[in-house]
């Protein structure tokens, strides 16, 4: 009896106690509360918020171009010599009350002709200040523009997974469309389409096919991202949205404003693989993180700081890295000249240093040489390998001697590429861009070209 007594007062007890999770429940006080809206917000950031008509007029090229013998015969096969037009739909930001837009480069990259429009109805001319296709960005400058509306950007490293965003864009070209969601994880690399590769925010907003350099807002307004792609079976939004964040749209904003054209990231001068369960078991860690460096450039910053192949390294500037295009991400938004906390392990120790965020270095000298019109493969462009050139044509770190950087119209016909390393004419080793050309034309009527690309050597003959 005095056991049943106890078991109800303690189940007196907690039906009276209040519950922690409903402690902060209010009732509504307003109508303005029970009517909450997105609109308020809405109406203040759409007006920064762009279509983007862009257009590029491209060569219908034949088969037969450039050939000398056949070129005149079917110069009009195949539609050669005539002009071909691509016009191309998105979206866009603008970032500052002079006209600087934000949009993705496969929107408005090339392109000839761009036309901006409000959604207002007000149209601006714009020109193209910086791009880069690797990270699907491109900064617009809008003619006789003044007094914008603008976004203003959010550090992108303060957003959480769970918080409310907006999508502002034109999908489908239907007029500007508002959607709304989550964002739906951070640090997303390796799984956007096209040619954007890198570091996303993960949302399930709908976007759709030009939504593409459209807005992603906080619930304050500000832009935490630029949306840039979908993973989709059907063509349509499944929930699963990228954005290329803000932090690294500040990087190219800066960029535009100190004249470069195009991107210059920093060198890491290495290669790496992210740690996974089995790395990490070998390596001693408690769990899987952090970028194993598998190849270090002799030039590299990393190197000169201290780090050895085989360490492990965990952040950039107190941000976790554990993935090479994270870790990238990272030094494109410390910027070049800046000089990053790295924080790695050694030996399985923890360790700390300072790198510099260098560009990739012009040593040795890199030589250019383009064949004249009298030489055997007119037109073919050399130079020699040095970590600039190895990045603008993603050679291996470990490459060295003299590259092929245009193979012109003859050298492309018998096979020759961009980025192949050429070893040999004839069987004599070409040891500079200076070779090239008197070892082609003593080489007599049969010739033989000794090649590397990527891991593959070739022979590539030909008569001359």
């Amino acid at each position: 009896m005095l056991r049943n007594a106890i078991v109800a007062l303690a189940l007196s007890t907690t039906a009276l106690a209040p519950l922690p999770a409903l402690a902060d429940a209010q009732v509504p006080q307003s109508q303005a509360e029970i009517s909450l809206s997105f609109a308020p917000l809405v109406k203040q950031a759409t007006p920064a918020v762009v279509n983007i008509y862009a257009r590029r007029v491209v060569q219908a090229r034949s088969p037969f171009a450039g050939d000398p013998l056949f070129g005149n015969l079917f110069r009009d096969f195949g539609g050669g010599g005539r002009e071909r037009v691509q016009n191309s739909l998105g979206s866009g930001v603008i970032l500052s009350d002079d006209g600087i837009v934000v949009s993705n480069y496969h929107v408005v990259g090339q392109a000839t002709d761009i036309r901006v429009v409000l959604n207002n109805g007000a149209e601006y001319d714009a020109r193209v200040l910086l791009g880069d296709e690797e990270a699907d960005l491109a900064i617009l400058k809008l003619e006789n523009a003044s007094d914008m509306p603008y976004l203003t950007l959010r550090d992108s490293d303060t957003v959480e997974v769970g918080e409310l965003v907006l999508a502002i864009g034109n999908p489908f070209g239907v007029g500007q469309t508002v959607s709304s969601g989550i964002v739906s994880g951070l640090a997303r690399s390796g799984t956007a389409t096209g040619n954007a590769r890198g570091y996303f925010i993960q949302t399930d907003a709908p976007i759709n096919p030009g939504n593409s350099g459209g807005a992603l807002i906080d619930v304050k307004g500000r832009l935490i991202g630029v949306n840039t792609s979908i993973l989709t079976r059907s063509g349509g939004s499944e929930g699963i949205g990228f954005a290329i964040p803000s932090a690294l749209v500040s990087e190219f904003v800066e960029q535009a404003r100190e004249g470069n054209e195009s991107f210059a990231r920093p060198w890491a001068g290495m290669t790496g693989q992210p740690v996974n369960a089995d790395l990490s078991e070998s390596l001693g860690l408690p769990l899987p993180s952090g970028v194993l460096i598998a190849a270090l450039h002799p030039q590299s910053p990393f190197a000169a700081a201290g780090i050895e192949v085989g360490d492990v390294v965990l952040e950039v500037d107190g941000q976790p890295v554990n993935t090479p295009p994270e870790m990238l991400f990272r030094m494109s938004v410390a910027g070049l000249g800046h000089v990053a906390k790295i924080r790695y392990l050694h030996d399985s120790t923890p360790q700390e240093t300072e790198v510099g965020m260098i560009a990739p270095p012009e040593v040795p000298a890199r030589d250019a040489v383009t064949l004249g019109e009298r030489d055997l493969l007119p037109g073919l462009a050399l130079a020699r390998i040095n970590p600039a050139v190895g990045a603008e044509l993603n050679l291996p770190l470990s490459g060295e001697g003299v590259v092929v950087t245009d193979p012109g119209p003859y050298g492309a016909r018998i096979g020759l590429r961009p980025g192949d390393i050429l070893r040999g004419i004839n069987g004599k080793a070409v040891e500079a861009p200076a070779d090239v050309a008197p070892l082609l034309n003593r080489a007599g009527s049969r010739v033989q070209l000794d090649a590397q690309r990527g891991g593959s050597r070739l022979s590539l003959r030909f008569r001359s």
